[in-house]
């Protein structure tokens, strides 16, 4: 069985974690949400490190991607005027590549209106203490869009198996089958 990296990628609060909860029940993929290693860091120094968070990530992907599971969902929030984004991203996919894996990648897009109604989600609130504190949550949402471009122009996304979903009136459940469907999961 070769192992799949699937990478879920989109703006702040575009559904990237709902949909790869709802990935994960329908496959036999993992979840690593981005969150799962920034809100122990936070929790731990007091404040958001990247360079920490950066490391707990590596060891994960590399006791995964040698590990006997079928595959991972990853979540990332691409910020594709950064060079260091798209190294980040390679980086990640050739540590998987190494030991034989697909690599799959999942762009979602929404409006900005549509982000913020789902900033206040209680599933989204539930497993990102950071964004509990909603005035600056949704600060971070608008100073993000303000500062980074978020969505890839055509071709931009390097990775052969690609896909674009605009999931502004999609049910998380569709839009996983729909995944599921689109690359074989």
């Amino acid at each position: 069985m070769t192992v799949k990296l699937v990478f879920i990628i989109g703006n702040a609060a575009v559904g990237k974690m709902t949909v790869g909860q709802e990935l994960m029940k329908i496959t036999d993929l993992r979840l690593f949400h981005n969150h799962m290693t920034i809100e122990p860091v936070i929790e731990i120094f007091g404040y958001y490190d990247g360079k920490v968070v950066k490391r707990l990530r590596e060891v994960i992907f590399e006791e995964f991607a040698a590990s006997e599971n079928a595959g991972l969902i990853f979540t990332f929030m691409w910020a594709f005027d950064m060079q260091s984004d798209r190294d980040y991203m390679l980086h990640v996919a050739q540590l998987f590549e190494e030991k034989g894996a697909e690599i799959y990648c999942v762009e979602l897009v929404a409006p900005q209106e549509i982000r913020l109604e789902r900033n206040v989600t209680e599933n989204r609130l539930k497993h990102k203490a950071s964004k509990r504190d909603l005035e600056f949550s949704r600060n971070t949402l608008l100073d993000a869009d303000r500062k980074h471009r978020i969505e890839s122009v055509d071709g931009e996304v390097p990775f052969e198996n690609y896909m674009r979903i605009d999931n502004s009136q999609m049910e998380p459940a569709d839009v996983a089958a729909k995944i599921k469907e689109k690359f074989a999961l």
